[in-house]
């Protein structure tokens, strides 16, 4: 019996080792006039933010985590009350992270990787786009729509340097997967899902995470955003459209017929009689914020005289849209169909946003690509 039991004590000896034998990676450092603050390790997951760990920071400000290796590359963050360090983990590596209170979210050192040492670079470079975006937005000398040409010339901008340095550079690397989610704003820089070029840069990721890690949740869920974005994007069959007779009235315009915000049918057509702006759109884009500025500027400017806005939402996500669409002051309406809508084939719409103008007759007055001055055409046609 005493051979037993000292044979499964050494079972269970065997077993507690290995078990603390778990291949970890560290995460430690110092964090300069944090002393009594708390400092949280954070897990970035595709599902949101999840908590780790926490320690209290001492007088010294050192720290020190450690966490179960992942099987493929995950990422991390380090949050000192609303500010975050990000960082990725690939390895039983150990991170090592100086930083100080006042500037912890961009002034830290870090050393352990590659992968960290860009993804610092691509923080940098995205505060700087905020920054500058921020100060664009608060100069009110500036006409909205100049504000909006000047803000998507620094997307862009932005966004071929990513390309070009980080994504397709080197698309196995994780900084490049964590350059395609940066945002601006709240929005996506990259948007996988309207824009074909940006597509791209999401399959060139997805293909070279598929190569390392096929089993992985991040290349699986890559690869369907992927998908889905080549669907949305291809270009649409050369076809006749049949338009039916119940969509034309007057023979002047195509009617458009869809639920707004509370659920109630708002027809085009109802609104014969003011100047209408029919704006195809999408609010989930980083270019959203400054373009419904440049609305609002004319629907302000021009709705005593007669101006409505019709907007037509082609965001997947319901939810969203009425989130950001619930203090506008227009017309906005949805249509779930997206990219495939009908209304899309109709008005022939090639790009977001595209805007038409309609004269108090129900006629269709102009479209976007042909309007040099959107202001002085409404002025007209009022």
């Amino acid at each position: 019996m005493k051979k037993n039991a000292y044979f499964l004590l050494a079972l269970l000896l065997i077993g507690l080792s290995a078990c603390n034998d778990e291949a970890k990676f560290k995460v430690r450092g110092e964090v300069n006039g944090g002393g009594d603050k708390t400092l949280y390790l954070e897990a970035s997951g595709l599902n949101g933010i999840v908590v780790l760990d926490s320690t209290k920071l001492g007088s010294s400000g050192s720290f020190s985590f450690a966490q179960k290796r992942p099987e493929s590359p995950e990422f991390y963050r380090l949050r000192l009350e609303h500010k975050v360090i990000n960082f990725a983990v690939d390895s039983t590596e150990t991170v090592s992270i100086k930083a100080s209170v006042d500037d912890f979210a961009t002034g830290y050192i870090i050393d352990g990787s590659e992968n960290n040492l860009k993804i610092k670079e691509l923080v940098l470079l995205q505060a700087d786009l905020q920054k500058n975006v921020d100060k664009l937005a608060q100069n009110r000398n500036i006409p909205a729509g100049i504000a909006q040409d000047s803000l998507l010339a620094m997307v862009n901008n932005y966004k071929d340097k990513v390309k070009r340095k980080y994504i397709f550079a080197a698309p196995n690397m994780p900084y490049a997967y964590f350059a395609l989610f940066q945002s601006l704003n709240g929005y996506m820089i990259f948007d996988p899902l309207a824009n074909k070029d940006d597509v791209k840069c999401f399959a060139a990721v997805a293909t070279s995470l598929n190569n390392s890690y096929p089993h992985a949740d991040r290349s699986r869920n890559l690869y369907n955003m992927v998908i889905k974005g080549m669907k949305n994007t291809r270009p649409p069959r050369q076809q006749t459209v049949e338009i039916p007779e119940d969509k034309i009235k007057e023979a002047s315009i195509i009617d458009i017929r869809l639920k707004d915000l509370k659920g109630n049918i708002r027809s085009l057509t109802d609104l014969k009689g003011k100047v209408v702006l029919i704006d195809f759109t999408v609010y989930n884009n980083a270019m959203s914020a400054a373009h419904n500025l440049a609305l609002r500027e004319l629907y302000n400017k021009y709705a005593s005289q007669g101006f409505e806005i019709y907007q037509i939402s082609l965001d997947g996500d319901e939810h969203f849209w009425k989130t950001a669409a619930d203090n506008l002051p227009w017309v906005c309406v949805r249509d779930a169909n997206g990219a495939y809508s009908s209304y899309v084939s109709l008005y022939s719409v090639t790009n977001l946003p595209s805007v038409f103008l309609v004269n108090r007759g129900n006629e269709l007055s102009a479209r976007g690509e042909t309007i040099q001055d959107l202001d002085e055409a409404i002025r007209k046609l009022l």
